[in-house]
Formats: structure tokens, C-alpha cells, sequence
């Protein structure tokens, strides 16, 4: 079976739409604050249904294709529940998923590393998002009723894609691992608690590279040279190390792990609890500054 592109653009997802196997998902999320300043995060399935590519359907990252009774949001399912639901969405051994969300691919690319986590690797993110799919000319649609026929899915688990808090603890001085954070500057530093999880830092011995760092104002995957300069900076290139990065809560980390592939390292881990679950445990270190 063929490989497929990583990344597509909106030129190339309009000539190949009606490709018997393709397979689209809107992965969007809403997110953002309360009028009371809470903030929240919840399902796209509104904002898909008010616009969307069409023929596209919805796949809920945060709701069916997250574990349910975790404490931490977006915890990956077991892989017998996600093939599961992979399967009930019409991903299938044969199908070429293509995945898009409408703010920064980071949606998108944690879907992608999920299913490669699971050992699928038909599928490819939409540069840009809806975005650039309108931003190209072509048309939107409105409503709920796009779905795919359910299929097998067929893969097995990478457990070497799937970072843990016990192995990124015992990664902390260890010069063959690279741990990447990245979330902002200010926020990797310690000088605040930007996401409120209680203890403001880093885990010890990491780097940070800022996941917006490598997006262009409009959303878009920038410039490959400029990327492979910036991991090759901090050592993530070198393959003699292992790269784990992370974030807040395992969804940036996956733009950082996604531009890796880009570069030739497919198997760069995510840490999955990321800060969410590292603060949560008082007894884990923490670096500022």
C-alpha cells in the first residue's frame, strides 16, 4: 500500500475529495472563557455543524476518542476502545484520513499522533485548517448528517510513542533523552501560572521550543529549514537520542512531535499527562527561571 503526505494543502484535498477512500475529519474544538472568565473546553461538534468542508465528518477528540473517568483531559483511550471507535467513524485498513481543525493544526495533529500511536499511518493534516480551505475559494457547508461507512481498523499499539510521567521522571538527567516543552516562553520559565495548575515551571532538563514558533500568522506549517534549524539547535535531531516532548495537557507537544516526522524522526513520544499531570504530583520537581 502507498505512502501517504504528512501534509496536504487545500489545493490538493479539492482534486482528491471524491477519492473512493479518503476519509475527512473535522477535529475542531471549542474552547476559551466564560463571560465570568472561567475557562472551558468542550466538543466542536456545534461549530462543525455551523461550518464545515464538505462531505467532511466529525470526530470528537475531547469527548468519544478521550478516556472518559480521567482526571486529565484528553487522556488516550486503550487501544481496543479507540479501534473501536476509530472503526465506528470509518477508519478502516484501506482508508487515506485526513484530518483539519480551525485554529493552528494542533487539534489535527493530535489526532494524527494518536492514530500513529495506534499504528495507523494513513493519515495527513490539512495545512492551515478550514482556514485555508476558505482562504483557497472553496466553498463551506452546514448541518450533521456527513458520515462514513464503519470499517476494521487495523493497527497495532507503538507503546514507544507514548510517553509516561514515570519514564519522562526517570528521562530527567539522562543526556540521551531530550525533553521539549513546548508551551510559551514565559510560561516554560515559571513566571506564570498561565493555565492554572497550581505550580508554575518546567520539568527539569527540558528545552523549549514554542509550537506557535513553527505556525505562520494564518495558521499554516512554516518554513521546513527554519524548523529543522530550531530542533537541530536543542539536539532533537540527533538520532542517537530519544525526544519527548510535551505541554499542558498533550495536545501542543503533538505540533512538535508532527513537525518531527516532517523531519525524519517518526519516533519522537508525547508525554500525554504533560504539565497537567507533573504539578499535580507534589513529590515531582519542578524548574523556574
Amino acid at each position: 500500500m502507498t505512502t501517504v503526505p504528512l501534509l496536504v494543502d487545500a489545493d490538493w484535498l479539492a482534486a482528491h475529495r471524491s477519492d473512493e477512500h479518503l476519509r475527512i475529519y473535522d477535529v475542531s474544538i471549542s474552547h476559551g472563557r466564560t463571560d465570568s472568565g472561567e475557562p472551558f473546553i468542550r466538543s466542536g461538534r456545534e461549530a462543525y455543524e455551523a461550518e464545515h468542508i464538505p462531505g467532511a465528518a466529525h470526530a470528537d477528540v475531547f469527548g468519544d476518542l478521550a478516556k472518559a473517568d480521567s482526571p486529565h483531559a484528553f487522556t488516550v483511550l486503550d487501544h481496543d476502545t479507540f479501534a473501536q471507535r476509530a472503526g465506528a467513524l470509518g477508519i478502516g485498513a484501506d482508508s487515506h484520513v485526513v484530518l483539519y481543525d480551525r485554529g493552528g493544526n494542533l487539534w489535527a495533529t493530535r489526532l494524527w499522533w494518536n492514530l500513529r500511536l495506534e499504528g495507523f499511518d494513513r493519515v495527513s493534516v490539512l495545512d492551515g485548517g478550514l482556514g485555508a480551505w476558505k482562504a483557497a475559494g472553496f466553498d463551506t457547508e452546514k448541518g450533521s448528517s456527513n458520515s462514513y461507512p464503519p470499517a476494521t481498523f487495523v493497527g497495532e499499539r507503538r507503546p514507544e510513542l507514548l510517553a509516561t510521567k514515570d519514564s519522562v521522571h526517570a528521562a530527567i538527567g539522562d543526556s540521551g533523552t531530550v525533553l521539549v516543552n513546548a508551551l510559551e516562553p514565559a510560561t516554560f520559565r515559571g513566571e506564570a501560572d498561565t493555565y492554572g495548575y497550581g505550580r508554575p515551571g518546567r520539568i527539569p532538563d527540558s528545552v523549549n521550543i514554542f509550537f506557535g514558533e513553527l505556525l505562520t500568522e494564518d495558521g499554516r506549517f512554516g518554513d521546513l529549514d527554519v524548523v529543522r534549524q530550531r530542533f537541530d539547535e536543542i539536539g532533537a535531531l540527533d538520532e542517537s537520542t530519544s525526544v519527548v516532548s510535551y505541554c499542558g495537557g498533550g495536545i501542543a507537544a503533538t505540533v512538535l512531535a508532527f513537525e518531527l516526522a516532517r523531519l525524519g524522526r517518526g519516533d519522537a513520544a508525547v508525554y500525554d499527562g504533560s504539565m497537567s499531570e507533573w504539578v499535580s504530583d507534589e513529590s515531582l520537581p519542578l524548574e523556574v527561571g
